[in-house]
This record gives structure tokens, sequence and C-alpha cells, in this order.
């Protein structure tokens, strides 16, 4: 059958045969007659490349009532109040250090003081980190002379617990250490906040855990010094937020990560903004003086 006589469906079916070879022929053709580019108009029609969206990070917040500091800030209000530096020493173990954070910049130290200075800008305020990994309450206290009193610190941030609970320490020597090292801190005039242990699947499988917890609010509210509560906010987050640990515990299981230690700064600094800032009478109400 000659060209002529081919049906409509027939002559369809040749060019497109001979579109597809000579697109297939196109690039071993281009350098013969002088092409330099040659793209099929199917090509540029390809479907768009799709970033991948990031995962999203859980929201930042907690109730109102774990965020809260019992008593007033003195020192601290009185050094915001009157434009003077402020100089706050965060002392403790490797989550004051910042095991399991990506550097140094995301330890909740760091992360505080950026949280503070946006909430009081102006203002000369200084963290420094004198947390040691591994160590426990004792050896903490060995470092206070130099590692804290020496720094004339307004704010002490003392973290404290779970490298006791983890070796298995006597309780009761932890007890004592506690109020020994809180009388060492006012006897230099500095506001205390003590921040307990973090909620974690290495601590919750200690059978001391639950003790030690409490042995350090009754000793917050025995020498009348505030408590951050930590493991109650790590713990909203899981069982009442159903955060899963691996979104805010690192994978070692014990410390936290880039955005827990974040979220702990941001909510100790509104905590500390609040209990600074706080009108003489409220305060005497939730001090309960």
């Amino acid at each position: 059958m000659s060209s002529n006589n081919k049906s409509p469906i027939d002559r369809a079916a040749s060019v497109a045969a001979t579109v597809f070879v000579v697109t297939l022929l196109a690039p071993a053709l281009a350098p013969i007659f002088g092409v330099h580019s040659v793209r099929p108009v199917a090509a540029a029609a390809s479907t768009p490349t799709v970033a991948t969206p990031a995962a999203s990070a859980p929201v930042c917040n907690g109730p109102a009532g774990l965020a809260h500091l019992n008593y007033p800030l003195q020192r601290t209000a009185r050094r915001i109040a009157r434009g003077e530096p402020l100089t706050i020493v965060a002392i403790g173990s490797s989550s004051t250090a910042g095991a399991g954070a990506s550097s140094p910049a995301a330890s909740y130290p760091s992360r505080l003081a950026v949280e503070l200075r946006e909430r009081f800008p102006g203002h000369d305020i200084a963290v420094l980190n004198r947390g040691v990994n591994g160590e426990v309450t004792a050896q903490m206290l060995a470092r206070f002379a130099t590692d804290v009193v020496a720094a004339q610190p307004d704010l002490v941030l003392w973290q404290v617990g779970t490298n006791s609970v983890l070796r298995d320490h006597p309780l009761e020597r932890h007890s004592a250490l506690l109020h020994e090292g809180i009388a060492q801190l006012k006897d230099i005039g500095a506001d205390i906040v003590l921040i307990d242990m973090q909620y974690a699947p290495k601590v919750l499988e200690k059978s001391a855990t639950a003790e030690m917890e409490d042995q350090i609010a009754l000793t917050a509210k025995e020498e009348s010094v505030d408590l951050f509560g930590r493991f109650a906010l790590m713990r909203n987050w899981h069982e009442a937020q159903h955060i899963p640990f691996e979104d805010f515990v690192a994978p070692d299981r014990l410390h936290q990560n880039d955005w827990s230690y974040a979220c702990v700064a941001k909510l100790l600094a509104a905590a500390i903004d609040e209990a600074a800032t706080r009108p003489v009478a409220s305060a005497a109400v939730h001090s309960g003086h």
C-alpha cells in the first residue's frame, strides 16, 4: 500500500515512530549537523523536583505550674531593676555541660543566655556553664569555691541528683550534701534555683528515682529556695503531650537533645523573668510567707 493510500491511523503511527527515532538518535547526530543542544519539548514538561519537608519539631510548652518558681529572685530583681550586670552560674553534671547536644551553643546554659537577653534587651547578662560530665553532688561541692563563689554570682542554677541515682549512692548522704551546698550559696547572698533530674529511660529504670525526686523537692521547701521541675516538665511532654522519647532524649536514652535543652532554657527563662519582676504582694502569696 502506498503512503497516499494509508489510513489516517497508519499515517499517525508512522509520524510517531519517526519522532521517536529522531529523538533517540539526536545526541549522536548533533555533532554531524552542528547542533549544539537538542532538547525534546516533552522533557521540559517533566515532573518538577519537590523538596521533602523536614519533620516538624514538637511545640515547646508546659503547664504553667511546672515552669513557675515559688520564691522571688530578689537579688536578680535588684540587678535588673538597676540596670546592673547579671551573673548566673549554672553548675551541674553532663546535662548542664551539654552532653547530647550538637554543640556547646545548644546546651541549656547557652540557650538560657540567649533567651534572657531577648527578655531583657540592653542588659549585660552572663550565664557561666560550670557543668562537668559524670559528676555527683559531692564533686560539685568540691568545686564551689573556684567554679561558683569566685564568680560572685547573682543567681546559681544547681542541677543535681541524676548521677547519684545512676550510681546507686546512698540518698541519706545526698540529702546532707544538698543542705550543705545551699548553705554555702546563701552565705554569698546568691539567689538559688535547684534543677532536678531529667525524665529519661535510663533514669526511669532506677528504683531510687522517685525517692530522689521527693528528696530534692523537700530540700527546696525546707530551705525556702526555688526548684525548677525539669523531671515533671519532661514527663508532661511524654505522658500528657505524647511526645516520644526520641524527640527529646538523645540516642543514649539518658541525655537531652538540642530541642529539649532549648525548650528547658526557654521555659526556665520565662520562670526567671516572672520571679525577678513579680510584685512584692504576689511574691509573698506564692512563697507562702
